[in-house]
């Protein structure tokens, strides 16, 4: 998809990091932006600097599904219909899995991947009837992952868990959502310049009995590291130039290109050459099919952007 004029976005997490390229980009080139965040200050502080152009604000805790519906109603009556979506909310825990408690994985999941999938049941299939009924041309679908979905270390540990999970979600709903021209990227940011690192601040308190207290001096190092992050707005232009390409990963930080290699290779040197088993023929008959089916998809997929 090239053109972005005239065209309706929604963006989560839209008020500051990430998000707020992301919306500033679109604006330049000539979309409607509905920008949706918990933080109402922090909406108010985004709005009041984006010169009162063709954009609103909506407050949304991405993990209700009842108010992921109200907030694209509203943006939809105020903006028309949404057309590309930016699933780009996210919190981070700096502690291992053994270390966390359920309500620490209830917090994650909730915004990191509950989020994504409240945004893509939200509005892929308003978008797909859209298409089908000739009402809209094309669209795209957009989840920030993070090159945590590739790079695991121990810390952090829930984190990781559900950027790997938007990475597989993005890859299938890519798969889908092509035979209607709709496009589907997610984004692997590396080191941003943004507020990630005081995610406690947005904690619900109903899922705080069971959290660490808050290291302070952590978070106040952290604050240091982002300080050197990249800019949103170079990253937010990075993100659209993916999805002028269609391009499946969108990579806005070339820090990670070796790292990648090398965790690829590590993977590919797991595989064993064991004799064939009992049906072995017949498998990889049928594995054949599926693979040239698959290819196939992936190529309709790229294709959208020609």
């Amino acid at each position: 998809m090239k053109d972005f004029a005239g065209r309706t976005a929604f963006v989560t997490g839209g008020a500051n990091g990430v998000g707020i390229g992301i919306v500033r980009n679109l604006l330049n080139a000539g979309c409607k932006v509905a920008i949706a965040d918990i933080r109402q200050d922090a909406i108010d502080r985004a709005l009041a600097s984006l010169d009162n152009r063709e954009v609103m604000g909506i407050r949304l805790d991405v993990s209700s599904r009842e108010g992921f519906r109200e907030a694209a109603d509203r943006a939809e009556a105020e903006l028309g219909p949404v057309s590309l979506l930016f699933n780009n909310a996210g919190v981070n825990l700096f502690q291992s899995i053994e270390d966390s408690s359920y309500d620490d994985w209830d917090w994650l999941l909730g915004v990191n991947l509950h989020g994504v999938i409240n945004g893509v049941m939200t509005f892929a299939p308003r978008m797909k009837q859209r298409v089908l009924a000739g009402e809209q041309t094309g669209g795209h679908i957009t989840n920030t992952a993070s090159m945590a979905s590739f790079v695991a270390g121990g810390i952090p540990g829930i984190y990781n868990t559900t950027k790997f999970a938007v990475r597989g979600l993005s890859y299938s709903l890519r798969h889908s959502m092509c035979d209607y021209g709709i496009g589907v990227s997610v984004v692997h940011p590396g080191l941003v310049k943004s507020y990630i690192y005081a995610s406690d601040d947005v904690r619900p308190d109903e899922l705080k009995r069971e959290m660490k207290p808050v290291d302070t001096d952590h978070v106040k190092r952290l604050e240091g590291v982002h300080e050197f992050g990249m800019e949103p707005d170079v990253i937010g232009e990075r993100i659209l130039d993916g999805i002028r390409e269609n391009r499946a990963n969108i990579f806005t930080h070339p820090d990670h290109k070796e790292e990648v290699r090398e965790l690829f290779d590590e993977i590919l040197s797991d595989y064993r050459d064991y004799p064939p088993d009992a049906g072995f023929d017949q498998r990889v008959g049928f594995e054949k099919m599926r693979q040239e089916k698959f290819s196939e998809t992936r190529r309709k997929a790229r294709d959208l952007a020609r």
